[in-house]
């Protein structure tokens, strides 16, 4: 059977349809009703003699057909936003969305992106953090690094790096220096981010039984609690690839007793039903190689900024 060209605007509807398995979606992406979805779907159907979507009580799930179809649909737009992309006025500037968390952008993903950079110059990045589930559509992003068990409905999840933890404090904060043993930490004041895994799961693992912690500092973000740490608040239990620089550059150090590795790990997630763009598969590809390089880069201080800083009672300027 051949589609005729009329039959193209209900294959379009069906092919988001089938990214988000969910007419309401669908619907608000192209500014449809759920009606009018389920119309165009229907037709399709009615034309291909073929049941593309199970209809069931809290929504729709392609049927093989319909996945078939779906894959056919979804492989098809790439080639025409390929041709298209080539037809852009500024088709030497390729863009690319990434969706990430913002504790692991600020620590781990923005300080290497130079690297990225240097190596794809007509490349552009976009990059949106947020800790909510990004909706990965035809207006979202194309790829993501999220933080979790790997399971996400709707997306393809790729094993990036694992993680552990291990509690850290700034060098100033009182008691630091004397600490030799991991149940010595209890002393001190603790701060805590929102993580599924805290203080009480790292003194379990490290041998330490019978404490009464203090009510901890509380976080939302792992980075506000880093930072909170940095600044002397007190020692926090931190997720090796966002401790990494402040390891680094001695804002922070590493107290007594083991890692606790993580029930999380930080994997690469994409639309399921939404072929990857050459420029998308290049980025994962260099993000598992980075992933396997432990040290986070550093910049170095511009020349004039090495030297001893001025005595401001000198009357020195500059």
């Amino acid at each position: 059977m051949i589609l005729r060209p009329a039959l193209l605007p209900a294959l379009g509807v069906f092919a988001v349809a089938a990214r988000h398995q969910n007419f309401a979606h669908a619907a608000e992406e192209l500014h449809l009703t759920a009606s009018a979805v389920s119309h165009h779907v229907r037709r399709l159907e009615a034309l291909l003699g073929t049941v593309l979507f199970q209809r069931q009580a809290r929504g729709v799930r392609l049927t093989a057909e319909g996945r078939q179809l779906a894959d056919a649909a979804a492989a098809a737009l790439s080639d025409l936003n390929a041709v298209a992309a080539n037809l852009h006025p500024q088709a030497d500037i390729v863009p690319l969305r990434v969706t990430t968390i913002r504790s692991l952008s600020y620590c781990w993903l923005i300080p290497r992106l130079p690297r990225f950079t240097r190596l794809h110059p007509r490349l552009r990045i976009e990059l949106q953090t947020s800790s909510e589930l990004t909706r990965f559509d035809e207006n979202g992003p194309e790829l993501g690094i999220r933080y979790g068990l790997g399971q996400w409905p709707g997306l393809t999840a790729h094993h990036l790096m694992d993680d552990e933890l291990f509690p850290v404090a700034s060098p100033a904060l009182p008691g630091v220096s004397a600490l030799h043993a991991p149940e010595q930490i209890a002393q001190l004041p603790l701060v805590s981010d929102m993580s599924p895994q805290g203080w009480r799961d790292w003194f379990r693992a490290a041998g330490v039984r019978g404490l009464d912690l203090a009510t901890p500092h509380v976080f939302s973000d792992s980075t506000d609690a880093m930072r909170g740490a940095v600044y002397g608040i007190g020692a926090v239990l931190a997720r090796k690839h966002i401790a990494q620089p402040y390891l680094q550059r001695y804002e922070l150090v590493r107290l007594p007793g083991p890692a606790l590795k993580a029930r999380y790990a930080y994997y690469v997630v994409h639309a399921e039903h939404r072929p990857l763009s050459p420029v998308a598969v290049t980025f994962m590809d260099w993000l598992k190689r980075e992933a396997q390089d432990e040290r986070t880069p550093i910049p170095a201080l511009p020349e004039e900024l090495m030297g001893i800083a001025p005595d401001p009672r000198s009357g020195a300027t500059g």
